[in-house]
């Protein structure tokens, strides 16, 4: 249960704290900036990871997580409890926004600012490095060693930061799926579920490809 608990305490702090950034930054004329939206989400991805790695290895995520599976690094039983504790995590972090800013249309919901082909693939793209790294720096979907919440937490802001203004840089699909359907603008939410997972499971056997030692 404890794994469970530490999945929705994490997430949680990932959806209110980045979700949060970008209502603030909103309700406070830009008092944020997006370059401090983008440090927030990676920030707390780092902090989230150093302090819950251990305990249930840190997804915060249902690409990560079932992308893990694909790798035989995570068990498949436990596949739907993980993106459950997940989505509860989002969904409360998202209630308690809408809670304490009643008028804000979005609550930080992963909208297009382009095409829809245009967010798709680069949320693909994003997605695709992020599992990348994450899948190099784990050890049985464990976070390992000083610098992996670094790596991850810093992949995080730095895809944010440049992806960020066109597609919402979400690589989650817990992170878009809770401010969307909280603020009923479902519009643009299957870009934001389909693009993070496909992109995340194609790292999987890029990172085997990588890693096999045998002579090609």
């Amino acid at each position: 249960m404890k794994k469970y608990i530490a999945e929705i305490i994490g997430t949680f702090a990932i959806v209110f704290c980045g979700t949060g950034a970008i209502i603030i930054n909103q309700q406070s004329d830009g008092a944020i900036t997006h370059v401090g939206v983008a440090m927030t989400f990676g920030l707390i991805v780092m902090a989230m990871i150093y302090t819950l790695g251990t305990i249930s290895g840190a997804h915060f995520n249902p690409a990560v997580t079932i992308a893990f599976t694909l790798a035989k690094k995570f068990e498949l039983k436990e596949v739907i409890p993980f993106i459950i504790s997940q989505l509860i995590g989002a969904f409360l972090a998202s209630f308690i926004l809408k809670f304490l800013f009643p008028m804000n249309e979005f609550l930080g919901a992963t909208i297009p600012s382009g095409t829809a082909s245009q967010s798709f693939i680069l949320e693909f793209i994003l997605s695709f490095f992020l599992m990348l790294v994450i899948i190099n720096v784990a050890t049985g979907s464990k976070e390992q060693g000083m610098f992996a919440g670094l790596a991850i937490g810093s992949t995080v802001l730095l895809e944010a930061m440049f992806a960020g203004p066109i597609c919402g840089a979400s690589m989650n699909p817990a992170r878009s799926l809770a401010p969307a359907i909280v603020s009923g603008h479902l519009e643009h939410l299957w870009i934001y579920v389909v693009a993070t997972i496909l992109g995340a499971a194609l790292a999987i056997p890029t990172w085997k490809f990588l890693n096999n030692n045998d002579k090609i």
